[in-house]
């Protein structure tokens, strides 16, 4: 199996992006690629060549489900695990954002000391994982 390696975080909020980074980069030891929006990912995507995408749901411009829609268009991006963040939690919302070819959903607030383990957990199991 393939190691978790490389994550795309898109992520609109500035402080939540950089505690992402901090997450992941410090505590998760990945190498991440941190967008502020579906127009930097979308630039950046093929070169970084992510191995998980994390997706803000709501976003100025494009949503995370139309970004999604386009990245699953992309054929380097087959079969690329993609979790949604969200602060809208309701049980249908959540089952919502996974009818859009999504692994999973994680909740805002998150702890940043768990959320890598949360990432490798929905890698290694899928939607089962988390």
């Amino acid at each position: 199996m393939k190691t978790l390696r490389r994550i795309l975080c898109v992520e609109d909020d500035p402080d939540i992006r950089e505690l992402i980074g901090f997450s992941l980069r410090d505590v998760g030891d990945f190498e991440v690629l941190l967008c502020e929006d579906a127009d930097a990912a979308l630039a950046q995507v093929e070169a970084f060549a992510p191995d998980f995408v994390l997706l803000d749901v709501m976003m100025p411009g494009m949503s995370g489900p139309e970004l999604l829609a386009v990245l699953r268009t992309l054929p380097f991006m087959q079969g690329v695990p993609v979790v949604f963040m969200t602060a809208k939690a309701m049980p249908f919302e959540v089952e919502e954002l996974l009818h859009h070819q999504s692994t999973g959903v994680i909740v805002k607030p998150f702890d940043p000391l768990t959320l890598p383990d949360h990432l490798r957990m929905y890698w290694e199991h899928g939607r089962d994982g988390a």
